[in-house]
């Protein structure tokens, strides 16, 4: 089925369109998104929500990129808006230690996502200090690098997903990797 056939199907709201769109990219989507997340549960939260929104919003998709394109953009925003959320209730949490009052406050200061990032895997020191790092870019740049490094897409590929230009993209992928050299080097030294 074409990308043209499969839009046509889902504006339709062909069930068994739906059932194949999901079959041919969820493996993408949920890799794009544990990417930027680096947690098993919030990825597949992230990854069936991306879904749900491409079958609601298929009438909006213009047609100016690839599906794959499009789902890639919607589960890169997705997941960076969870960051962005759970960044703000760690603030949270961490400010309410300080408000008077008899309010009981549960505070988790450690991050049970960040820790648990690669659950289900094999840890290495190793692998914790390169996710760390990667972590620990500018998040365009990290955007980029795991797009580019992880997900294998093209320089292209990624502008289209980033709505950013070719050039920029490479900028970024660029500063990236001299940015994780030098906190690898000096970790490893």
């Amino acid at each position: 089925m074409t990308d043209s056939e499969l839009i046509i199907a889902l504006v339709n709201r062909n069930e068994n369109a739906f059932k194949y769109l999901v079959e041919k990219y969820q493996g993408m989507v949920y890799n794009a998104c544990f990417h930027q997340l680096r947690n098993m549960e919030d990825a597949e939260d992230i990854a069936q929500e991306v879904f749900v929104e491409a079958y609601l919003s298929i009438s909006g998709f213009r047609g100016e990129s690839k599906i794959s394109t499009w789902l890639y953009r919607v589960a890169i925003n997705k997941s960076k808006n969870l960051v962005r959320k759970n960044k703000w209730q760690m603030l949270v949490q961490r400010l309410e230690k300080f408000m008077p009052g008899d309010k009981q406050v549960k505070i988790d200061l450690e991050d049970p996502s960040a820790q648990d990032h690669m659950e289900g895997m094999e840890k290495t020191e190793d692998q914790k200090i390169l996710w760390n790092a990667i972590n620990s870019l500018p998040e365009n740049q990290r955007i980029a690098f795991t797009l580019n490094k992880y997900e294998e897409l093209a320089y292209q590929e990624i502008a289209e997903i980033m709505q950013t230009s070719l050039s920029a993209v490479e900028s970024l992928i660029h500063r990236a990797k001299l940015n994780l050299q030098k906190k690898l080097v000096s970790h490893f030294n």
